[in-house]
């Protein structure tokens, strides 16, 4: 008899953003990790305060339903958090996402909108850095809020095939 879990808990996985600068994006995704029943992590320094106007906006009234942990630092989060495993998402990937088989536990991790990843996560984390396709020839990226979306998305129907 299977007995498969179909329903995510808030442990399955996690969203982390590394320094985000703009607060619609971090209210978007504040607002999607709510949808999804997981846990936001944002590491400092934010952009803005959480209090901002602009913040709560995007998340909507959904914004007290979300598990957020704030960290001062990278080490911070990673000794706190203690990440099963982690995958960051960069257009300097070289992993389609799609590649990437997620367990529970998992992390998602993406850097701010205007510079990306720490410059030396790069070299540090090359075998966790992976990509969304992007075929079109115009854009260098995606805006953040839809690129967790994407990934948050791919990990969650993983898990739940994974579970269920």
């Amino acid at each position: 008899m299977k007995t498969g879990k179909t329903i995510m808990d808030a442990n399955d996985f996690s969203i982390v953003l590394l320094r985000p600068e703009i607060p619609h994006n971090t209210g978007a995704v504040g607002r999607l990790a709510v949808g999804l029943g997981v846990r936001l992590e944002l590491v400092r320094p934010l952009g803005f305060r959480l209090d901002d106007e602009s913040v709560r906006r995007a998340g909507l009234d959904y914004w007290r339903h979300l598990d957020c942990r704030i960290h001062d630092s990278w080490d911070d989060y990673l000794s706190l958090a203690a990440p099963k495993r982690f995958f960051m998402l960069s257009t300097k990937g070289g992993k389609p996402l799609y590649d990437v088989r997620f367990e529970p536990g998992d992390a998602l991790v993406f850097g701010n909108e205007s510079s990306g990843l720490p410059e030396d996560f790069y070299g540090r984390y090359r075998d966790r850095l992976c990509r969304i396709p992007m075929p079109g020839e115009h854009a260098r990226s995606i805006n953040l809020a839809n690129a967790v979306s994407i990934a948050a998305y791919e990990c969650y129907r993983q898990l739940v095939t994974l579970c269920g």
